[in-house]
């Protein structure tokens, strides 16, 4: 594309391409400015916040993206069926696709983002890269050209130095990205790269660059006008990175002197100058952390970064409400000596994910929230209470945000944040970004992109509460499912187990009130296994809940500890919520979901079944010849044929979850049974398949 000059001019409605927190953060600004919002959403989003925050909102289609989010056409109709004369990507999506550009200006409506021809240019990194060595921008030792075979990468890696980083050319996000530290470890590498960039960005051009030491990912805020005016607004530390996909941002950066400061912002000017840019965007480099004046160019984000709250809260600017008067015609209303950066912000992205599970995307029905409040604190949130989050979109539910004079003092408002954030009905990487942080390392501003993957072992979840674990007990049992009233008649086939409840000693037959008896088990193995009993006696529920010892502890002592559990309430007249009284105690919110997910005053734990001992527990677990799925998602590729001999560790089948590819791999070896075909939705725990060991294969052949 050719485009190389933004359409401008005046309109009044806005319409807001985008769903969660950053809809919902670009139509307060909208509104501020006395501008009317559209909202669009899909089936699955009908309910979702930015559909009720705006003045205006049309239904794109199903879940799926590409039939609703990403679909031009409905875009446009809905833009034009609305009368908004401009559209704001947000980010993600549609927000970096040049055509999408392109056609907001064939039709007349303004694209609140830089033109389709920079969009294009700054899109394709080996383009980009062309692009700013013009203006004498450092770019990283590496080969980038079009259309590069699988061959011509693995010949150059050696002229290029081990270790290599793979790119896809189209996209951002750390998609298809992947570190390759050893030569016989590229292929395969590259396989995969390309895979997951068609996947993602319809384009698997891939492009190879020398991987630099201890680095930092330091990028810069710049903005440009249609006038030729362009300013940077100072620079955001991404370095904390999980997969090359940012957790926690702030600014400025600690690492930086004021002399390199200017020195990087200057060639973030000079790359938005040498596309044409106009907007806000987005320059990322990397920089050594040995050697900080040494920074090369990265990539350019064309839109609304997700960290830019940061930005914001040292600068005192609305970065949106520049993006539309930009967009509108009009000039910068300041000048680089005018940019001043006061305090120091952190932001910490708050996922639907578990660390204790390798940070797999976690879902469920969120039953309460609570956000914290105070001096310096900014939350973008996305969701609401009674909200259910999917598999469909991104797991990133809210970013919260703190400023303050400090870095110190931001990192600890922060921490302070966070321990007052409360999603209760699925697990979230809240925990984890406290654990974050309070690291030394963090405190102290010695960061790098692969810190995070180097103390990640070191995290460790917090241990499930006696108070949960009797919770869990009773509600498997079925025997919260009738409330204050039916307590005392739990029947068997109350509970999704009653197939277990059937078979277990002491109880006494469907309709009595029966001792409950079973071992729970915390799946991250953090709290040992737990022996519950439980008993109805005048009105509640007395629980006994004894630890079990593994079997180099069989002579540790072992404290039983009792919890007397009444059911005050039902508030929603269904299984899963209910006020709660613990020993006389005032009355408490629980409530629990299908994915095993108690949630409390403590939070949010998940507690599953098991039948035995510690010991067994670890046993059965190593053993298991079923390849389950951790996650709700979609299966994208099956490695082997049904019946195939596959050896342990070997891939199996892999699955998309949240626009995040997992590899699951063979538990043994043996002989494998496919139970999955690639496009099936599959659902946690769901059994893809199983590895039949091989020992076992041969004593049933004899």
């Amino acid at each position: 594309m050719s485009d190389t000059h933004a359409l401008t001019g005046p309109f009044d409605t806005v319409l807001v391409a985008n769903r969660g927190e950053i809809a919902l953060r670009v139509i307060r600004t909208v509104h501020r400015m006395g501008l009317k919002a559209v909202a669009v959403y899909s089936e699955a989003d009908s309910a979702a916040p930015h559909v009720h925050a705006a003045d205006k909102a049309v239904c794109l289609g199903p879940a799926a993206a590409a039939e609703s989010y990403l679909n031009i056409d409905k875009v446009i109709d809905a833009a034009k069926a609305t009368d908004a004369g401009a559209i704001h990507p947000g980010y993600g999506f549609l927000s970096e696709n040049a055509t999408f550009a392109k056609r907001c200006e064939d039709e007349g409506i303004i694209f609140i983002g830089p033109p389709a021809g920079a969009i294009d240019k700054m899109g394709d990194k080996i383009t980009a890269r062309a692009t700013v060595e013009s203006r004498d921008v450092p770019t990283v030792p590496g080969i980038s050209r079009p259309n590069l075979t699988d061959q011509e990468i693995i010949d150059a890696a050696d002229s290029v130095g081990f270790p290599v980083l793979i790119k896809p050319s189209a996209g951002g996000g750390g998609k298809g990205m992947h570190l390759v530290e050893e030569p016989e470890k590229l292929a395969s590498a590259l396989v995969s790269a390309r895979r997951e960039a068609a996947s993602s960005f319809g384009d698997d051009t891939l492009f190879l660059e020398h991987f630099v030491d201890t680095p930092r990912h330091i990028e810069v805020q710049i903005v440009a006008d249609s006038h030729g005016n362009v300013i940077h607004l100072g620079e955001r530390e991404c370095s904390l990175q999980r997969r090359h996909q940012k957790v926690i941002e702030e600014a400025p950066s600690a690492l930086l002197d004021e002399k390199t400061r200017q020195e990087i912002g200057e060639a973030a000017c000079d790359a938005a100058r040498a596309c044409g840019y106009c907007g806000a965007g987005t320059v990322e480099f990397i920089v050594s952390a040995k050697q900080p004046e040494r920074f090369f160019f990265m990539e350019m984000n064309t839109r609304l970064q997700v960290e830019h709250p940061v930005t914001e809260m040292v600068t005192g600017r609305d970065l949106v409400e520049w993006q539309i008067r930009v967009a509108r015609g009009e000039a910068l209303p300041i000048t680089q000596d005018d940019v001043q950066l006061n305090g120091h912000s952190v932001e910490a992205r708050v996922y639907a994910e578990d660390a204790a599970a390798g940070f797999l995307p976690t879902g469920g029905l969120i039953t309460g929230l609570s956000w914290p409040r105070g001096e310096g604190i900014r939350v973008d949130a996305g969701v609401v209470e009674g909200q259910e989050v999917s598999s469909d979109y991104d797991p990133m539910l809210a970013k919260i945000i703190t400023h303050a004079d400090t870095r110190e003092e931001a990192l600890e408002r922060l921490d302070q944040a966070l321990s007052h954030t409360r999603i209760e009905g699925l697990t979230t990487n809240i925990d984890f970004n406290r654990f974050l942080v309070t690291r030394p390392e963090v405190v102290a501003g010695d960061l790098h992109t692969g810190l995070l993957d180097s103390i990640v072992e070191e995290f460790q979840p917090r241990e499930v509460p006696a108070d949960t674990f009797a919770v869990a007990l009773l509600h498997l049992a079925g025997a919260l499912a009738g409330g204050a009233e039916g307590a005392s008649e739990t029947k068997a086939t109350a509970t999704p187990l009653g197939s277990v409840w059937t078979a277990r000693d002491g109880w006494r037959g469907a309709g009595h009130r029966a001792p409950l008896r079973l071992v729970l088990a915390d799946p991250s193995g953090v709290t040992a296994p737990v022996e519950a009993r439980a008993e109805y006696q005048d009105g509640s529920w007395e629980v006994q809940l004894t630890p079990l010892t593994s079997g180099d502890d069989e002579d540790a002592p072992v404290q039983t500890e009792t919890r007397r559990i009444q059911v005050v309430a039902n508030p929603q007249g269904t299984a899963t919520d209910w006020r709660l009284s613990f020993d006389g105690g005032p009355a408490e919110k629980w409530s629990a979901t299908a994915n095993g997910s108690i949630t409390g005053p403590h939070g949010t734990h998940v507690v599953e079944v098991f039948s035995g001992t510690a010991n067994d527990a670890e046993a059965s677990s190593e053993e298991s010849p079923d390849i389950l799925s951790p996650m709700p998602g979609t299966v994208i590729a099956v490695e082997v044929a049904d019946g195939d001999e596959v050896t342990e560790g070997q891939p199996v089948i892999v699955i998309e979850a949240m626009k995040m590819e997992h590899t699951l791999e063979a538990t043994c070896d043996g002989r494998v049974k496919i139970h999955a075909a690639v496009g099936q939705k599959v659902g946690t725990g769901e059994v893809l398949a199983e590895v039949i060991a091989a020992d076992s294969a041969d004593g049933s052949d004899n």
